[in-house]
């Protein structure tokens, strides 16, 4: 029979209910538990393990990074075709007509922020709208691509 040495430690409280917590889950005693957790830690391949679960981590926040690396190139495309745009069809104004423009303009950019905050606060985000309607437009194109065929060869 083997034979245990009794030890005194002291915890946190918040730790403590976690232990007691777990205890209570696996139904074992607190001692067991933290006799699994000491010998875990001390044990040789705990490095090797802790390696693994930061692997994965790094993995997951390059996925996500990568995600909005996708995002990001998506919205400053949209805001390059916009400016373009703009800057294409707006002609220039004559400089009796800059006061009523101004005012006019800050109506419209305080509409904007309204709206744009309505839509944060709901969740909608652009990109995600984005990112869902390109599939259906290149799936719409690809069928009018196949009936124009289609068409061209009765």
């Amino acid at each position: 029979m083997q034979t245990k040495t009794r030890m005194n430690v002291y915890f946190e409280p918040g730790l403590l209910k976690q232990v007691e917590a777990l205890a209570l889950r696996r139904s074992v005693s607190k001692s067991a538990v933290i006799e699994a957790a000491v010998a875990s830690f001390l044990s040789e391949d705990s490095a090797e393990r802790l390696e693994a679960v930061f692997a994965r981590r790094m993995d997951r926040l390059g996925r996500q990074i990568d995600g909005m690396d996708h995002d990001l190139a998506i919205l400053g495309e949209t805001v390059s075709l916009f400016i373009r745009f703009w800057l294409t069809i707006t002609p220039p104004l004559p400089d009796n007509a800059q006061a009523s423009a101004r005012a006019k303009g800050l109506e419209r950019f305080e509409g904007f922020v309204r709206a744009l905050g309505r839509r944060l606060a709901r969740g909608d985000r652009f990109i995600k709208e984005v990112s869902r309607d390109i599939p259906a437009a290149r799936a719409a194109e690809a069928d009018l691509s196949v009936s124009n065929n289609n068409d061209d060869s009765v």
